[in-house]
């Protein structure tokens, strides 16, 4: 098959290098992390070492100085580590909370947060959801009021990923209660000040190699220069943002569901029922087609729109499709694939009940399908 027009050959080679890491350094404890309910913090390092966390960074910061086509490569094979947990919080790393840094930050949030980020020496975590503001990123009630040259943070976020032990949060709060839109700004803040606190790390269906925090943010100060970019633009500054999340999110979500669709369709092969492979049944036969032809399209949409951005367009209408699509799709294939696994698939001795139960998120995380819908439905002007 030929390469689609975002990947060139030195790609393919990032590819194969990003598999050998994976398959023969993270995968191997893939089953431990899951039952922990964390992996090591050396993985952010190991990921940091090779250069995979700054790969669309400017060399200058110390990135890779990379496009669309590598970030996605790497998300992809993480894939192959058998815990979704481990490739989200990694992207949370790379491509979610230190983003906003390298586009809006000054050299000394740079030189403080993105690089250190970069070389996995210091963990990140984007502050945006809280109890009463997921996807409605404009009801968010954590605040920050300036005092002197400081400002003071209160509130509470949830379902923060890497929060139970990041270095410093990515933060959304509100600076202006009667400004709209333009009453909220990003700040940067280190986790080990006084007043921020972790009030319960989450127990979840899945993704639970990746530690999720609920953060109780009572009275914490920081200095003036820890606002991230323009005061009042923080929620387009976090809006912008998103839509790297939804993309790279769905990116790898179907790169997972493929994996599973490939084990699966050899279980058919092999797995015989009445006398005959199981794959070999008509009903089963066209679900192996239609889930195929679900990812093809899943995947291209995918690299259609990434392509669309590295070539300078801002495809918002389109990473939500991308994003609503993949999702449905991922799920889809996940439970069709289960079912085929019968009451084996059910048993925590294969890897399909696990990834079954990683790939819900992605119809959630980031915006969910109904929000998605919404964007789509609004930029048709409904």
């Amino acid at each position: 098959m030929p390469l689609h027009p975002l990947f060139t050959p030195e790609h393919e080679e990032l590819r194969a290098s990003a598999r050998a890491l994976v398959e023969s350094e993270f995968a191997p404890h893939a089953l431990d992390w899951e039952r922990d309910g964390e992996f090591p913090d050396w993985v952010f390092k190991r990921f940091g070492e090779v250069g995979f966390l700054g790969l669309r960074y400017p060399e200058e910061v110390g990135g890779a100085g990379g496009d669309w086509g590598h970030t996605i490569v790497v998300a992809e094979e993480l894939a192959r580590t058998g815990s979704a947990g481990v490739g989200m919080a990694l992207a949370v790393q790379s491509d979610m909370a230190t983003p906003p840094i390298a586009k809006f930050g000054t050299p000394e949030q740079i030189e403080r947060y993105l690089q250190p980020a970069i070389r996995g020496e210091r963990i990140a975590c984007l502050g945006i959801t809280e109890p009463n503001a997921g996807s409605d990123v404009a009801n968010i009630e954590t605040t920050a009021v300036r005092d002197g040259d400081e400002w003071v943070l209160n509130g509470s976020k949830t379902f923060i990923t890497n929060g139970v032990r990041a270095d410093f949060c990515t933060l959304v709060a509100r600076t202006n209660k009667g400004a709209g839109y333009e009453g909220f700004s990003l700040f940067l803040v280190d986790t080990n000040l006084p007043g921020w606190r972790v009030s319960r790390k989450l127990d979840k269906v899945g993704m639970r190699s990746s530690d999720t925090a609920e953060i109780a943010i009572d009275d914490v100060r920081v200095p003036s220069d820890a606002l991230l970019g323009e005061e009042g633009k923080g929620f387009y500054q976090i809006m912008w943002e998103l839509q790297g999340e939804r993309l790279i999110g769905a990116a790898g979500s179907v790169a997972g569901a493929q994996l599973v669709f490939d084990k699966t369709l050899e279980h058919a092969k092999d797995r015989k029922a009445f006398g005959k492979p199981i794959g070999s049944f008509q009903a089963n036969r066209f679900a192996f087609a239609e889930m195929s032809t679900e990812l093809e399209a899943a995947r291209q949409l995918t690299y259609d729109v990434a392509l669309e951005w590295e070539r300078g367009t801002y495809p918002v209408k389109r990473i939500s499709m991308v994003k609503l699509f993949g999702g449905q799709v991922v799920n889809r294939v996940m439970n069709r694939c289960l079912q085929l696994y019968g009451g084996a698939g059910y048993t925590s001795d294969l890897f399909i009940e696990r990834a079954w139960r990683d790939a819900r998120l992605i119809r959630i995380g980031g915006g969910t399908d109904e929000v998605m819908r919404e964007i789509v439905g609004k930029a048709m002007g409904l």
